[in-house]
């Protein structure tokens, strides 16, 4: 029993750890914050945060992954619901892009971090279009479109908009796909 209940307690404090972390770069920018930072954000001592996090850029991409996780197994049971297609491509979208981007959306260096993550997060960034492009795919259901889709999708955001700008530009982008 108590080394379930150290468990649970180890993945509330790497949660505490990414929020922190998340906040810290997005308040500070990725290259002025430190892990030190974080640390003090999170409430704990650098050598456990060093236990957790190997350095900054495993601590970033894991960022990256913890904002997404969870969401591609809710998209894939959406693509399993009796729906229009284009409500259920647009409820894909809350999931892996505007909810995650509610989180990140309108802070100093939100720019800088949009940016960070193709750069420090190879691998979660592949990952994060092939999902994408898989989703467009089957719902749309022509490669090409699906990769019309993702390309177009991604322009949306390309100039950091507000939430509910975002929102709009996406419910227009999937009405258009999936006529």
């Amino acid at each position: 029993m108590a080394k379930i209940l150290k468990t649970v307690g180890d993945e509330d404090r790497k949660k505490e750890i990414l929020d922190a972390a998340l906040y810290c770069f997005l308040q500070f920018g990725y290259s002025k914050t430190s892990m030190d930072d974080i640390a003090k954000k999170a409430e704990l001592s650098r050598p456990l945060l060093y236990l957790k996090f190997k350095n900054k850029e495993d601590l970033f991409e894991s960022i990256f992954d913890f904002t997404l996780e969870g969401r591609y197994v809710e998209a894939d049971k959406v693509l399993k619901e009796k729906l229009p297609p284009n409500e259920k491509l647009f409820r894909i979208c809350e999931l892996i892009l505007i909810e995650p981007w509610a989180k990140i959306e309108g802070h100093p260096k939100t720019d800088e971090f949009y940016e960070a993550c193709s750069k420090l997060s190879p691998k979660s960034t592949e990952k994060y279009e092939r999902q994408i492009r898989k989703y467009a795919h089957a719902v749309l259901g022509d490669k090409e479109a699906a990769e019309t889709f993702y390309l177009s999708l991604e322009g949306l955001s390309a100039d950091l908009p507000k939430l509910k700008t975002l929102t709009k530009r996406v419910r227009i982008l999937v009405d258009r796909f999936s006529r």
